[in-house]
């Protein structure tokens, strides 16, 4: 155990929901309703008409059109006065475009802090969301994207714990400190994962008091105030992506914090930052919250 240093509580006033009206969206939208309710936040719930799904939809010209567009526009009113949603101020926003357009300049014009969106992401790095819309929307989101994967079943969710993989080769400071914060602010059990793969049995432990050393030099170069909570270091010998769904499943773990990075390249190869993430979206039995790094 280690103590966990006191750290500023995040702002969440602006919560953006995109929903396509699929079972998946409809299972996300409890979650961002229970962070707007905590957080005090203004939910916006959004739908975004494609293109390439509704080509007809994107100029409501003609009389057809103008009844299709209205129709998305009704579907999307009844959502965002849903009984649910309660006393949450929320708003409905429809747009029409390219998603990695339209997501980062609704996020940009209502000062977002936080993406809520559903998936029905499948297993297998070959096959893992490749082109669709929530990786396209987790991919272009400059701001921290949660994502509810197909296996979280969850009645009633607290955030009583949080695990925080971490690259100690890369820069893992900007998920690590977001998730820090929200720990801090729940009162979470805090646990900081590092997977280290293909080490000889006999190499171990040297391995994980390296590893141990440089998780707790990285909690505390984020902050150096006093303690409010306890955090776990762990070691696991796993690949990446099985590492933290083993990990999920043993801790019962209710949220995962993950740092994705940007490709700069294009067509496919700008999907291969993502496999890790999404291969734990697509298994997670609890929500995953992707922070840019």
């Amino acid at each position: 155990m280690a103590a966990l240093p006191q750290v500023a509580r995040i702002s969440l006033k602006d919560i953006l929901f995109p929903t396509d009206f699929s079972p998946a969206s409809e299972a996300a939208l409890r979650f961002a309703l229970m962070l707007a309710r905590v957080y005090g936040s203004r939910l916006h719930v959004a739908h975004v008409i494609l293109p390439e799904s509704h080509p007809q939809l994107l100029s409501p010209k003609l009389s057809q059109e103008v009844d299709a567009w209205d129709d998305a526009n009704e579907r999307l009113d009844e959502l965002a006065h849903h009984p649910s949603i309660g006393i949450i101020h929320c708003t409905s926003l429809l747009a029409s475009g390219d998603l990695e357009e339209v997501i980062p300049g609704l996020i940009q014009e209502h000062n977002i802090d936080l993406v809520v969106l559903g998936t029905r992401g499948r297993r297998g790095v070959s096959r893992i969301m490749l082109g669709s819309s929530a990786e396209r929307i987790y991919r272009s989101a400059p701001c921290p994207v949660l994502t509810v994967g197909p296996r979280v079943r969850v009645a009633q969710w607290q955030l009583r714990r949080i695990l925080c993989p971490v690259d100690l080769e890369g820069n893992p400071e900007p998920a690590l400190q977001y998730a820090l914060s929200l720990a801090s602010d729940q009162e979470s059990e805090f646990m900081v994962l590092n997977a280290v793969p293909m080490v000889p049995w006999q190499h171990r432990a040297d391995v994980e008091k390296q590893a141990r050393a440089r998780m707790l030099s990285l909690i505390h170069e984020e902050n150096s105030d006093s303690a409010l909570v306890e955090v776990q270091l762990l070691v696991r010998w796993e690949s990446p992506a099985e590492a933290i769904l083993q990990c999920a499943v043993d801790r019962e773990i209710d949220l995962i914090v993950m740092g994705v990075r940007k490709s700069r390249a294009a067509g496919l190869s700008s999907h291969l930052p993502w496999p890790v993430a999404s291969e734990v979206v697509s298994r997670a039995p609890c929500p995953v919250l992707r922070v840019r790094i």
